[in-house]
């Protein structure tokens, strides 16, 4: 196999999960606009009939079919925080297929991709709402579209609340 193709899909599959965390926090900001530009993001990366789920130790979670559908559930989940900030941590992306044309280029492919996760929310009372996770997708590549989210499902590993001070 091509190890160039592979290190460069490789790539372009863990930024699919960066650019989630930006339009996560965008979403988070709660305007109008950033709600439409986290939404659209969403729409970039991720499949039009994505399946969505997210998993806590209590069974509590969330569902979700499509970008625009998860981004209103993201919308409602994060309204009483006035700050967000998810952060990437490790990422593993296993293929499943990789499919390269003559010239190195990827015409095909999925595969997974695991990665963690450490998000904060800051309520306007000073309490932060800090949350560790994991992320599972499965990854398929598109023609014409490139790489896309077909399914993702976020593990709760641990959370908590705290209150937030100032240095003195």
């Amino acid at each position: 196999m091509n190890s160039m193709a592979r290190a460069a899909a490789a790539h372009e599959i863990e930024l699919l999960r960066r650019r989630y965390a930006l339009a996560t926090d965008l979403i988070g900001k709660g305007g109008e606009a950033e709600i439409a530009a986290g939404t659209q993001i969403y729409e970039a990366i991720f499949s039009a009939d994505v399946a969505i789920r997210t998993v806590s130790p209590d069974g509590q979670g969330y569902q979700a079919t499509g970008p625009v559908e998860w981004a209103g559930v993201v919308s409602g989940a994060l309204d009483e925080y006035c700050a967000t900030q998810h952060l990437i941590g490790t990422q593993l992306v296993d293929f499943q297929q990789l499919d390269v044309d003559g010239q190195g280029g990827v015409v095909g492919g999925e595969a997974t991709l695991l990665s963690y996760l450490h998000a904060w929310h800051a309520r306007p009372d000073g309490v932060t709402y800090v949350f560790i996770g994991t992320y599972e997708d499965r990854v398929e590549f598109f023609p014409e579209r490139g790489w896309r989210i077909v399914n993702m499902v976020l593990t709760e590993t641990s959370s908590e609340k705290r209150r937030m001070g100032t240095l003195e």
